[in-house]
């Protein structure tokens, strides 16, 4: 069994991209806990990512970077929390591949003429655990 630092380590390219929500230029009142081993972050820089800058309708409600997931506010990581520690989980095992891989899986359905994030691999796995709550839209 590979120690939780080693995991850590593994999925660190990947968590740095979502500590960048902790630390952008921008007059952010984002706020930051710890749930299960996994920073979560919601408000501010990180809302106003995920209302604007996804690619999907209204945006998405919460993210998942390494171990960081980003939400718009508590109800949101609330409400998301099972489907995006799925997405940790698979940050941990591809490490720093987890990104292309993701965006790989999503033109792969895309080309099959489906949806990039409903028909993704990823989050079909997220999904198909039962894990609900990373609907699009506020």
């Amino acid at each position: 069994m590979i120690a939780r630092p080693a995991i850590y380590l593994w999925a660190g390219p990947t968590t740095c991209l979502g500590l960048l929500f902790l630390v952008l230029p921008w007059p952010s009142r984002c706020r930051a806990a710890i749930i299960t081993g996994v920073l979560e972050i919601h408000g501010g820089a990180a809302a106003w990512f995920l209302e604007n800058c996804t690619m999907l309708p209204g945006g998405a409600l919460a993210m998942t970077l390494g171990h960081v997931v980003i939400g718009r506010n508590p109800a949101a990581l609330d409400l998301s929390r099972k489907h995006e520690h799925i997405h940790v989980r698979q940050c941990e095992r591809w490490g720093p591949l987890f990104v292309p891989a993701y965006l790989s899986a999503g033109l792969v359905a895309l080309l099959r003429s489906g949806s990039p994030y409903r028909d993704n691999a990823f989050e079909r796995e997220a999904f198909g655990r039962g894990a609900n709550g990373k609907q699009a839209a506020r």
